[in-house]
């Protein structure tokens, strides 16, 4: 009869294939770098951690940013071409109008010039010669008074150190001490501004006190 050998084969079988739970544990007993690599297959294929749809934002975004930053440089690059011309013109302009202004100065000092070079031909008297000389002295000083230029008081006022130049000082008792007593040269003052100091001789009382 055949059944024990047929018996004795599915013994056989039934030793010879692994079961379920073998295979589970056989499975469980894989290299953890597999299913790494398996998760990394599915993000990616060449590993970049992007996907074909992620990709044409990404180059979009820097594209865009490029634009931006070459409208700056530009934008940078005109600014500062206007500001160089801005500074030319400025100059350009100060230029002129210290030119303007010096030629228009001097332009009221020619009849001046003009007087004295007729007094120096005339015929005249020493007392005739001193009279032009006076006339055009009075005619200079109306000119720079027109400018805004004012004589610096001096004589019998009190000396002040802002405004005079003291090159003398002269013991009197019978004037206030820092009195003024000559003026040696004159002053000048534009506005408020002082262009030169007046070269004075000061009285020295020593019978006063200086406060």
């Amino acid at each position: 009869m055949s059944y024990p050998t047929d018996l004795h084969e599915e013994e056989t079988m039934r030793h010879d294939q692994p079961s379920k739970a073998q295979k589970n544990a056989s499975q469980s007993e894989a290299e953890p770098g597999d299913s790494v690599r398996t998760e990394e297959q599915k993000v990616d294929g060449n590993g970049s951690g992007l996907n074909a749809a992620e990709e044409p934002t990404v180059q979009t975004e820097v594209e865009r940013l490029q634009g931006e930053r070459d409208q700056l440089l530009d934008r940078l690059a005109r600014l500062q071409a206007e500001f160089d011309n801005y500074r030319k013109r400025e100059a350009r302009e100060r230029t002129e109008y210290r030119d303007y202004a010096l030629a228009n100065t001097v332009e009221q000092f020619l009849p001046v010039l003009d007087n004295f070079q007729l007094a120096l031909r005339a015929q005249g008297s020493a007392e005739q010669l001193r009279s032009g000389v006076e006339l055009i002295i009075r005619q200079m000083e109306e000119i720079v008074r027109s400018l805004g230029v004012q004589p610096v008081p001096t004589v019998a006022t009190q000396f002040d150190p802002r405004l005079h130049e003291a090159i003398e000082m002269v013991e009197r008792d019978d004037v206030p001490d820092h009195q003024i007593l000559e003026e040696v040269r004159r002053g000048y003052t534009l506005r408020d501004r002082l262009l030169r100091p007046a070269m004075v001789r000061v009285a020295h009382n020593p019978k006063q006190k200086t406060a």
